[in-house]
């Protein structure tokens, strides 16, 4: 451990160097602005894909003679896949290359939308989800390892990754917005054409602009470890979403999540053993990366799962159409972008941990007073200020953990880090949703508004409790924890 992080400035900083040109303290130099561009575009695209459908599943159903049970599996599919590979391919990407596998995501990214786009039948379109889930977990953990090469630790690499976290999060937000008018205004099936448009662009360019550190000699994959946390995130996602439909106590809910458990003993046994471990457990106690992605796991889970309460509230309770929530939680959408600009700053005059606990204290005070809206229509100024406010707090919380679980890591192992920082991402945003969900619609509630009053309470909470644990137990690798000018952080 120690090893590790002694040596990863050295590794770092002149790998960082290689890969777009010199480094501005200032600013992007243009070959790194248009590679950024690349990247963002893409990672922007595939959050919009985690919810620009969920308005058109009644259309789809209809269209394509889905049972009204068998549509989640939409939903559900990409996210098994999104959540499932990711820490697979993050480590793919260190040992075969982030570019190339950057690029392969596209091409599949564009192959399956397309599919999805001309599907005629629902088989059809749920392999195009699951493709385009796996293009997710290839691209999303390329995309962050080669801006975190591109940029040393510091203020550079602070405003990239909140562009990116600002990007991210705002996709999920702006999806739901794009799935409404597209379905209303042409056909749901622009929300896979687009796809293909953004693919077709982005693999122009990519060759062009994105560049990589040389690669050291390559280990050798983790076989049994990749199945195996492979098959324990899928059955985790799995068990919870079904927890959501279902309830917790269906054999389908809890079994699965029992097998996950499981599965993720014998991962943790197979680490401790194999010789060159798909996860190295020295890599694992660092508390920067366990404790950074514990926090990015939550920031994203209750920031995604509120999008989802609030839909139902304005839908359900105060009868807004789906267009005009979707434009309602926009707001909350604006609030992240800038919360993204906002966050380097905030990191570089404190540091990456009190960016994360300032960033969910004030996202769950922005969160619990709406635990008691009610049906007057009185509450939208109310929801539109407190939104905004917490979409700003929550991406300030986002980007500072995505520097945490980064930082001091050698440039060989930053596909690993990143692709721990999006496995915590895509494991919040499929798992916060179904357990608000159950805890909204579950039996304790006479109504949906009480049981989205409960839901949102405890949003709150947990936003709350994962600020108090992240100021008591995360700590910051030397480097991270300090200003530029040398200053420590809390």
């Amino acid at each position: 451990m120690g090893t590790a992080e002694t040596t990863s400035s050295a590794e770092t900083a002149p790998s960082s160097a290689t890969t777009a040109g010199p480094i501005s303290e200032q600013g992007f130099t243009p070959l790194q602005k248009v590679a950024m561009a690349v990247l963002l575009t893409a990672n922007f695209t595939l959050a919009v894909d985690f919810s620009i459908l969920n308005v058109a599943l009644p259309h789809i159903g209809a269209e394509l003679g889905f049972a009204t049970s068998a549509l989640q599996w939409i939903v559900t599919s990409f996210a098994l896949c999104a959540a499932g590979f990711t820490l697979f391919f993050g480590r793919v990407a260190d040992l075969f290359g982030r570019k190339r596998l950057f690029l392969i995501g596209i091409v599949i990214l564009g192959a399956s939308s397309l599919a999805g786009g001309l599907a005629a039948e629902p088989m059809l379109l749920i392999a195009a989800r699951l493709g385009q889930g796996i293009a997710t977990a290839m691209v999303t953990p390329a995309a962050l390892s080669l801006m975190t090469t591109m940029f040393p630790e510091g203020p550079a690499r602070s405003r990239a990754l909140g562009l990116n976290g600002a990007l991210m999060a705002a996709g999920f937000t702006a999806g739901a917005v794009l799935g409404g008018l597209l379905t209303g205004a042409v056909s749901w099936r622009w929300a896979f054409f687009l796809n293909v448009v953004v693919a077709v662009a982005v693999i122009a360019l990519a060759p062009l602009v994105l560049r990589e550190p040389a690669r050291g000699p390559r280990p050798r994959l983790d076989v049994p470890g990749a199945v195996t946390i492979t098959l324990a995130l899928v059955a985790l996602v799995f068990g919870i979403d079904t927890a959501g439909h279902a309830g917790w106590a269906h054999p389908d809910s809890w079994g699965p999540i029992l097998a996950a458990l499981l599965l993720f003993l014998v991962f943790l046994k197979i680490e401790s053993r194999v010789a060159e471990p798909l996860v190295a457990p020295a890599l694992l106690k660092r508390r920067s990366i366990g404790w950074g992605n514990t926090a990015g796991l939550l920031a994203f889970g209750t920031f995604t799962s509120l999008v989802f309460l609030l839909t139902l509230y304005l839908q359900e309770v105060l009868g807004c159409s789906a267009i005009t929530a979707g434009l309602i939680l926009g707001v909350l959408g604006i609030g992240t972008v800038l919360g993204g600009l906002l966050a380097p700053r905030v990191i570089g005059r404190s540091s990456a941990k009190t960016a994360i606990v300032g960033g969910l204290l004030v996202q769950a005070g922005a969160t619990l007073p709406l635990a008691f809206v009610s049906d007057s229509r009185t509450w939208l100024v109310p929801l539109l200020i407190l939104t905004f406010a917490g979409g700003i707090a929550n991406l300030v919380a986002i980007v500072g953990y995505t520097v945490a679980s980064t930082s001091g890591v050698p440039a060989g192992e930053q596909g690993l880090a990143t692709g721990l920082v999006t496995m915590s991402q895509q494991v919040g945003i499929a798992l916060g949703t179904p357990v608000m969900s159950a805890i909204a619609t579950g039996v304790v509630s006479a109504t949906l508004l009480s049981g989205l009053q409960l839901a949102i309470g405890a949003n709150a909470a947990i936003a709350a409790a994962a600020a108090l644990l992240l100021a008591i137990f995360l700590r910051l690798p030397r480097a991270a924890d300090q200003e530029p000018s040398g200053r420590r952080g809390s």
